[in-house]
């Protein structure tokens, strides 16, 4: 992201436990959230081949699946797997303050 973009409170630390993806919107972005050995990762929450909330999708280890038409993108780097999506996820800056998520928007 640029860096004219600014951290919002997403959700409390304690609501990002690892194995679940949990989807936030922040000014307007579709965003979800995923945590990895207790790092925190956020990622456009649309599936860049069709509109689609990725929240609504499932988890296979570090891939977010889009339940529309399988796609499967990298939790970490918003990297996608396979087709019919081409284009990355956007992928947001995260930090920890104290017990909450902020995100970069």
């Amino acid at each position: 992201m640029s860096s004219t973009g600014h951290y919002v409170r997403a959700v409390p630390l304690s609501e990002v436990p690892p194995g679940k993806i949990v989807g936030v919107e922040l000014e307007g972005k579709k965003i979800i959230l995923s945590n990895f050995d207790g790092k925190v990762f956020a990622v456009s929450g649309i599936c860049t081949h069709e509109y689609y909330e990725l929240a609504l999708g499932f988890m296979i280890e570090e891939r977010v699946v889009c339940a529309l038409h399988l796609s499967q993108f990298d939790l970490r780097t918003g990297e996608v797997f396979n087709p019919p999506a081409a284009e990355p996820l956007q992928r947001f800056n995260v930090k920890i303050e104290g017990d909450s998520v902020f995100v970069e928007v």
